[in-house]
């Protein structure tokens, strides 16, 4: 008997279940059946889970859906709604209105996520490897804009910012009354003025994620490099920004991603003035969507948001997992 004739008939006695695996002459593992008790538990967990699921994909899927389908239209939210399939999409990369929201965000960006992230490495720098007189404090009054809502901490800075504010008032006590602005309604100021409450507001969760990861560092790998010669700026470069590297990631992801949708600070502050300075994106959106009513370009304008959000996200994760 050939060697041919050998395999097919070697073949045609595997079982059929056993067809396309990778064990030879179809010997194979099978996969041990789940007994009547384990189906029925694993059914009970999915039937528990299902009412999450459903409410999740009520107000999260559906909504998702549905923004996606009215960005192909042109619609008031009143009248007839008119197809008019990318032109909110092409408009979004073409209305100059949102080419200027768009450069404020890059511009929030450097006050919502650079200074935050590198005053926090700073603090942990300074806090994180040993006990200093005050620290609990100084991370207590850093950390409250997170326990405080959007809202209030807004109010409280335009309070701050007003004409007759504290900012100004120790402005003029210390002899620099020409200073004193109403720095909210000036066109070059506002901006940046509101990238300062974005910087106070970030800086303290950064500040807890590069403690946290400082504090969970090993402390022989600095005193190795203490016996190297190594001194205080070297040990932060070679040890401790490394060690840091998924903590800087998750930071930057919240960071950027929260100055792209900055809303709240801004409507409260602003409502996007002193003419178009401080719009946003976010802004754009509440306006076209409830003010002016668009709600084709609204939609358009959400779904791009989420996408850049996401894709923000992927490579923040990507780059920290390719250096690591």
């Amino acid at each position: 008997m050939s060697t041919r004739q050998l395999l097919q008939r070697r073949q045609a006695a595997v079982p059929e279940d056993a067809v396309g695996t990778d064990q030879p002459f179809g010997r194979t593992r099978r996969r041990p059946r789940l007994s009547a008790r384990a189906r029925k538990r694993r059914l009970l967990g999915l039937a528990f889970a299902a009412p999450a699921l459903l409410f999740y994909g009520f107000v999260v899927l559906v909504p998702i859906v549905q923004s996606v389908s009215y960005s192909f239209y042109s619609w008031d939210g009143v009248t007839t709604a008119r197809f008019v399939g990318l032109s909110n999409y092409t408009a979004f990369f073409t209305d100059p209105e949102l080419a200027r929201s768009l450069a404020h965000v890059l511009v929030l960006v450097l006050f919502f996520a650079g200074l935050p992230i590198l005053l926090g490495l700073l603090s942990a720098a300074l806090l994180g490897r040993g006990k200093m007189r005050g620290s609990g404090l100084y991370r207590w009054v850093l950390f409250l804009p997170q326990v405080l809502t959007s809202v209030v901490v807004a109010v409280i800075w335009k309070r701050i910012y007003g004409p007759d504010g504290p900012l100004n008032g120790a402005l003029r006590a210390v002899g620099l009354g020409d200073l004193a602005h109403n720095w909210l309604g000036d066109f070059t100021w506002a901006l940046p003025a509101l990238g300062v409450i974005g910087t106070w507001t970030a800086l303290g969760l950064c500040m807890v994620l590069f403690v946290a990861g400082v504090a969970a560092i090993p402390n022989e790998l600095y005193e190795q490099a203490r016996l190297d010669g190594a001194g205080p700026v070297k040990e932060f470069l070679a040890i401790t920004l490394p060690a840091l590297r998924g903590q800087l990631a998750v930071a930057l992801t919240l960071t950027v991603t929260g100055a792209l949708r900055a809303f709240d600070l801004v409507w409260v502050t602003t409502q996007g003035g002193p003419g178009t300075s401080t719009t946003t994106p976010a802004l754009l959106l509440y306006r076209k969507a409830f003010l002016n009513p668009d709600v084709g370009m609204a939609a358009a304008i959400g779904i791009v948001l989420a996408i850049i959000c996401l894709l923000v996200a992927l490579v923040i994760t990507r780059l920290s997992e390719e250096k690591a």
